[in-house]
């Protein structure tokens, strides 16, 4: 990735922080109550507080596009509804993740990889040696190379709240 106008090639645009930070809350949320939160759940959360927020913003701030929203009364009320400090959502510069969420996330990266282990043992059963070593061999190089697939893949099951009616 090249550095655009004010940005280090090494450290992605604010947008791209906070929609991370949100999708992990999003995560970390699902995980906890075992369904996703909608976009209609945040937004009545939110409505409660006196913050109005369209599909559209809500969004491009989980997706990291569009502009860097800042404002503080949103962020806060978001971070109030996960149940997370402000600084989570408003101090772009720290790299700290919420003991909570971290936790949360760690089990959930456990989760998986025994509902993995779990599907591979029941589908590989008749699968040759070689052809497991393939697989495993593929497996280590994406974890050494710091890819966690599981992650990777948990903001795509927000999907079908697209489609979602206002």
């Amino acid at each position: 990735m090249s550095a655009g106008r004010g940005e280090t090639p090494d450290v992605p645009p604010p947008q791209v922080i906070l929609s991370r930070r949100l999708n992990l809350l999003l995560d970390a949320a699902e995980e906890k109550r075992g369904t996703a939160v909608t976009f209609r759940e945040v937004r009545e959360e939110l409505a409660d507080r006196g913050i109005s927020m369209s599909r559209a913003r809500w969004f491009y701030m989980k997706d990291g596009t569009r502009a860097f929203v800042t404002d503080k009364k949103m962020l806060t009320a978001i971070c109030d509804i996960f149940g997370v400090d402000p600084s989570y959502l408003l101090d772009m510069d720290s790299e700290t993740i919420p003991e909570t969420i971290q936790a949360r996330l760690e089990f959930v990266r456990a989760l998986r990889h025994a509902r993995v282990q779990a599907l591979a043992a029941r589908t590989l059963a008749d699968v040759s040696p070689e052809t497991l070593k393939v697989i495993t061999e593929f497996l280590k190089r994406d974890m050494a190379a710091g890819v966690d697939v599981a992650t990777r893949t948990a903001s795509s099951g927000n999907e079908d709240e697209r489609r979602e009616e206002p």
